[in-house]
């Protein structure tokens, strides 16, 4: 009953006209945003931030806004999968390994829609299962010492590097640096500078909302320049959209295995949306018997309903451990944790009891939300379609617009835009290298605090090391913790992620 009333509390507030408004336009352009190959997500939230705290908007008008963003942006995702064989995203990667080949075969918008359909069931039993499950760990979270928060933050570092990065050494790396650049600034205990080299400006440390807009927004704008320079072209040819309703009831079962594990993907720290996308297509094949398990990979629905189901379930269960530990699941909720600390919100356990409008006011956006999405992304697919179309030369000035007018804004000065151009040109070099950009953000969204319960346990311990491994729920995060950064070592062949396949006759620049 309690969980209803606060349903009701958080409806009361997103069905407001102003609140609602800003839910659509969030869909509307998640939506562009997850549609046009390279932007994904993480980039877009990333450039929205500063925008929205031009816009003057409160915590929970941002929280919607981008949050609906984060949702129409990995149901975008699939449209330049199905129609160009280039993912939105990466999450979407696994969408065209059926979703090309049935657009090939003239069953386009028969994909389209069953791809909708599938991020429709696949983000709205997400967010149920985050408006059940998600007050249940805030109230395990409340056993959490020092001790047990360094563990939990260990965990975040090696399952993201462990699972999110083909190379261990480099996600370790990247997450050093990122728990450097969180060291920059007065130290809050001796008041002593530290790696500041003189430069006022650092004093404050680094602002995180300019390193996440460097490394996402404007590295991949360097990239987009290097790999993205001539105008995009459909492969394929869109006909008239119908809803496949026979096709949708061969693939319902499909729908709702991939959000299971999808979801459970998505609450594990680091996991996110790519091993919800990939676990999810490897189980619906693994299932599927003679004709049908050969047909995936050549125009198979499931392989299309499952995957898509799967990356939007994890999307809403990687919110789960953002909301009740502060500990993001993916690369879009690290952005997003960045947006409640700049807004004085900590979340964790106490966010349930102390900020409750803000919690359920965005969970039931999120559920309207998916209804808009789905009503939007089925019969106004060739709008976002169209989109497709638009020039690198108009794209790209827009987005460094975006990027430097947002942060200049938020902050006024020009030193931090000139820093934003820097974390861009790190990002870019990372990707070059291969090195992952998501533990950096992790490492200075996360280290400040990490390193604040690490000395509180030597505090309370007498600088004693083994304080860190005083509790059952320390040691199996300890566990958990190796366990995700050593199996994958081991592992690595059986997930590996299958090539997407290459159409010779497709122009992919």
């Amino acid at each position: 009953m309690e969980t209803l009333a606060n349903l009701a509390m958080g409806f009361s507030i997103a069905l407001t006209p102003y609140t609602l408004m800003l839910a659509i336009i969030g869909c509307f352009v998640g939506t562009i945003i997850g549609a046009l190959p390279g932007l994904g997500p993480s980039n877009g939230v990333a450039l929205l931030i500063p925008i929205s705290f031009s816009m003057g908007l409160d915590a929970i008008s941002a929280l919607v806004l981008l949050t609906s963003v984060y949702y129409g942006a990995m149901y975008g995702g699939r449209i330049s999968s199905i129609l160009l064989n280039i993912p939105g995203d990466e999450p979407a990667m696994m969408t065209t390994l059926d979703g090309y080949p049935m657009a090939k075969q003239g069953k386009a918008s028969e994909a389209l829609v069953v791809s909708g359909v599938a991020s429709f069931v696949g983000a709205m039993l997400a967010t149920i299962g985050l408006m059940i499950f998600a007050p249940y760990l805030a109230r395990v979270a409340y056993q959490f010492g020092p001790a047990e928060y360094f563990a939990l933050y260990m965990l975040a570092f090696c399952t993201l590097g462990g699972i999110g990065s083909s190379n261990q050494a480099k996600a370790a790396m990247a997450a050093a640096i990122g728990l450097g650049i969180a060291m920059i600034g007065m130290d809050k205990t001796t008041g002593m500078p530290r790696f500041t080299f003189g430069e006022l400006h650092l004093m404050d440390g680094v602002d995180f909302l300019v390193a996440i807009v460097g490394l996402f927004a404007v590295a991949e704008v360097f990239h987009f320049i290097e790999s993205h320079g001539k105008d995009s072209a459909i492969g394929v040819k869109l006909g008239k959209i119908l809803v496949p309703w026979r096709m949708l009831k061969q693939t319902s079962g499909a729908m709702l295995r991939g959000t299971g594990i999808g979801f459970v993907a998505g609450v594990l720290p680091g996991a996110g949306a790519s091993l919800g996308s990939f676990l999810a297509y490897m189980a619906e094949k693994s299932v599927a018997k003679g004709a049908d398990k050969a047909s995936f990979g050549k125009g198979n629905p499931k392989g299309v309903a499952a995957p898509e189901a799967g990356n939007n379930a994890a999307a809403g269960g990687a919110l789960v451990p953002m909301l009740t530990l502060g500990v993001p699941g993916s690369g879009t909720t690290a952005v997003l944790l960045a947006l409640l600390l700049t807004l004085n919100i900590t979340p964790g356990p106490l966010l349930f009891a102390e900020r409750p409008e803000v919690v359920w006011s965005l969970i039931a956006s999120l559920l309207i939300a998916n209804v808009v999405l789905l009503l939007m992304n089925v019969p106004m697919v060739k709008v976002f379609v169209k989109i497709l179309s638009v020039p690198a030369w108009v794209l790209l000035p827009g987005v460094t617009m975006i990027a430097f007018v947002g942060i200049y804004s938020l902050t006024g000065s020009s030193f931090d835009m000139l820093l934003m151009v820097a974390f861009g040109v790190l990002g870019y070099v990372m990707r070059k290298l291969g090195i992952p950009t998501v533990p950096v953000i992790l490492g200075i969204l996360l280290g400040n605090a990490m390193e604040d319960n690490l000395r509180r346990a030597m505090v309370l311990s007498n600088g004693d090391w083994w304080y860190l491994l005083s509790s059952p729920i320390a040691i199996g995060l300890w566990i958990a913790a190796i366990v995700g950064f050593v199996a994958p070592i081991f592992l690595r062949r059986i997930l590996k992620k299958p090539a997407v396949p290459h159409d010779p006759t497709l122009n992919e620049d």
